[in-house]
């Protein structure tokens, strides 16, 4: 193509400019060249932190190219001349973003930090140099406007459709004055959501408890307790315990400790998180808050909800208010009962006070072990994390036709990567490469997520490449030299976490921004929250659970129990889950005047019924969903909303069978392969056979009675 010759002619002068001091040192930047490493993984060993200012002004320039390109092409308006170009905008940039975003969510040490201080302005200036170009908008206008007339596929018109929709939601069709305003706002909110996310960091790492006397650790698990006593060593403490806020060390304090006044600093501790001293969160929420709302207001919507839920399923936030109601009501019933019990147990256990929200975790497993004999403790020894990994594959490869083969000499960024190449299980095609990166450091910001390095889709030289794909966790780190072994939350999330690699390893998409998880958010979530129930069904408990030790697979009776309370602290679990979201859909509601944090929390907590045992899943200061950047910004209700897809689709598993190989072989076609290729309604009841049924959800925490269902694994 032209393009690429223009391209490359555009760039020489550029990078004689920008290179000298790398090639003095006899190092090529290795962004600004196709990877030559197999499946084009990043050549991590090669990429030093002074490579990226160099190749993302590389790659803006060579965007810039592209755009100027497609907005002096004479010809009228077409798929191949405007829409095919801007899926490729620039090689050189879309390389160095997809390692520079991974870094900044995994790798962020100080050297990695001061750059991205130059490289994130940077970044957003590139793109608001793409959403704003007038001319740009224009020629696609154009193609959106005759697609009936221009011979395009299904495929071709939806991504039409959904470049002049992405386009119009970020400003293009705004007046120049407007634009102008839009910008200045975007850079701004660029700029406090480094801050925001700087600051949690910083606050987490700088938060840590001191136990002198492993008396006080009562009710902690060993492995617990070894790895407080490591990380005590790693900070020259030796013979003493450090507990931090990191979920493998904050989650079994609050759930073992007999010491009370233990759960309450930990929980203080994490509940406080980034709201005081020079890393407080609550300035910067303030002035966020304040911008969404003005942005909103030059997008032409009442408020910054409004402007969100209008791009996905919901349209509105009434109707994801609305959801969110259904099923908060239910919950908080539930957990009242929930409340009751562990009071009760509590006063029968001579306790002289009341259940407080650091006692709740604690208590909660004091009931579950009362009511169904059983405990954490007694199954985590069965969930050794390369075990787990086995279930997941195994799962996958009845399912979906998969097989997974590590590639130990594979490039990484750090030794505690894992790399697979995933193939067709019978014919050994190469699908995709998959990542994974488990456990927690000072460097990595905490939770669970999927992201790719590479899409799958139509790329600059007409080839389709396969992805590149990777999950990253903060599970519990092995102790004293046995496997890292995790708590049923965690073998969840590596299940969930999972559930968005699949859609993004095995989409057929042919374009890349209809490819994989590019769908609306609040459908993105039914693929990673159906695959969580694979986790605890028996058949592939049965594979995979096997004791640490002994190699014993998990005992039926122990099954038969994990069964019987997965629906057990429901209550507490969904209403701190929607009153988050609840809270979050109140920001977007906000019309940005006298922000005060912690008050607007306590107003929505008391408008919502919330119970004073219950805090909300994140709150202000450290719901990074929310104020990290925007992508889950008066979104969060996503979660419930795909959680109504997710039970309505598994209810048709329990019906047909887990591993049905005709219901499986629907789910990936119609879901996990088909991406944004056509509305997501139309797919779900294509594999569904009707529409979503919101008391499926209902059904599945356990609110209403079970649907009776035909057929194979009526229960879960």
């Amino acid at each position: 193509m032209t393009k690429k010759l223009l391209t490359a002619a555009a760039l020489t002068l550029l990078f004689a400019a920008q290179t000298p001091p790398i090639m003095a040192q006899n190092h090529e930047n290795p962004f600004l060249q196709p990877y030559t490493t197999k499946y084009e993984i990043p050549p991590f060993e090669q990429i030093r932190i002074t490579d990226f200012i160099p190749a993302i002004k590389a790659g803006i320039a060579e965007q810039k190219q592209t755009i100027d390109n497609i907005v002096r092409n004479r010809a009228m308006p077409d798929f191949d001349n405007t829409i095919l170009p801007l899926e490729n905008a620039s090689p050189i940039l879309e390389r160095v973003a997809a390692v520079f975003y991974h870094y900044d969510g995994a790798m962020a040490d100080d050297a990695f930090t001061a750059m991205a201080d130059e490289a994130i302005p940077l970044l957003n200036q590139a793109q608001n140099d793409i959403n704003l170009n007038d001319a740009l908008f224009e020629r696609i206008k154009q193609v959106y406007d005759n697609r009936n007339k221009l011979k395009l596929t299904p495929v071709q018109k939806r991504v039409v459709e959904k470049y002049y929709r992405q386009f119009a939601e970020q400003g293009a069709a705004l007046p120049a004055d407007k634009k102008a305003q839009l910008i200045k706002v975007n850079d701004e909110l660029s700029k406090l959501f480094i801050q925001y996310n700087r600051n949690l960091l910083n606050a987490t790492n700088a938060f840590n408890i001191v136990v002198y006397d492993k008396g006080d650790l009562a009710g902690l698990p060993e492995s617990s307790i070894a790895q407080a006593a490591q990380e005590a060593k790693d900070r020259g403490l030796d013979g003493l315990y450090v507990f931090t806020l990191h979920a493998p060390s904050r989650l079994p304090v609050l759930q073992y400790a007999d010491n009370r006044g233990l759960r309450e600093a930990m929980y203080k501790g994490y509940t406080s998180l980034a709201s005081t001293g020079s890393n407080s969160n609550l300035p910067v929420i303030e002035k966020i808050v304040k911008l969404r709302n003005e942005k909103a207001h030059i997008m032409g919507f009442d408020n910054f909800a409004q402007m969100m839920t209008s791009r996905v399923m919901a349209q509105t936030p009434e109707n994801a208010e609305n959801l969110l109601m259904q099923v908060f009501t239910p919950a908080v019933a539930r957990s009242k009962e929930e409340v009751r019990d562990m009071q009760a147990y509590v006063d029968s256990h001579g306790g002289d006070f009341k259940i407080a929200p650091w006692d709740y975790y604690y208590y909660a497993d004091k009931v579950k072990a009362q009511k169904f004999n059983i405990s954490e403790s007694d199954i985590r020894p069965y969930f050794a994390l390369p075990n787990v990994l086995d279930g997941l594959f195994w799962a996958a490869e009845k399912l979906y036709g998969i097989k997974f083969e590590e590639i130990p000499d594979a490039p990484k960024y750090m030794d505690e990567v894992t790399v697979y190449d995933v193939k067709d299980a019978k014919t050994g095609e190469h699908i995709s490469v998959f990542m994974t990166d488990f456990f927690p450091r000072a460097t990595k910001r905490q939770g669970a997520w999927m992201e790719q390095m590479q899409s799958a889709g139509l790329y600059e030289n007409g080839q389709q490449k396969r992805p590149i794909v990777y999950n990253v966790g903060n599970f519990t780190r092995p102790t004293g030299g046995g496997p890292a072994l995790l708590t049923l939350d965690e073998v969840e999330t590596t299940f969930h976490e999972f559930g968005h690699a699949l859609q993004g390893m095995l989409s057929r998409a042919p374009y890349k921004s209809i490819a994989g998880t590019n769908v609306d958010r609040d459908y993105v979530e039914m693929c990673s929250q159906i695959n969580e129930h694979w986790a605890t069904s028996p058949e592939v408990l049965k594979h995979y659970a096997k004791h640490y030790k002994t190699g014993e697979v998990i005992p039926d009776e122990l099954i038969e129990k994990l069964s019987a309370a997965s629906t057990f602290n429901q209550g507490f679990v969904t209403t701190e889950l929607a009153g988050a979201a609840l809270l979050d859909m109140a920001w977007g509601k906000n019309n940005g005047e006298n922000v005060d944090v912690m008050a607007f929390e306590r107003q929505v907590a008391d408008s919502i019924g919330m119970p004073e045992e219950i805090t909300f899943r994140y709150r202000s200061p450290y719901f990074k969903h929310i104020f990290g950047d925007d992508g889950y910004a008066a979104g969060y209700y996503t979660y419930l909303w795909a959680q109504v897809l997710e039970a309505d689709a598994w209810e048709l598993f329990k019906e047909k069978g887990i591993f049905d190989p005709k219901t499986a072989a629907s789910f990936k076609k119609n879901i996990l392969e088909s991406g944004d290729t056509e509305d997501p309604t139309v797919l779900f009841v294509r594999f569904r056979g009707h529409k979503p049924d919101a008391n499926a959800l209902l059904r599945l925490r356990g609110f209403v009675p079970e649907k009776q269902t035909k057929g194979k694994n009526k229960k879960k």
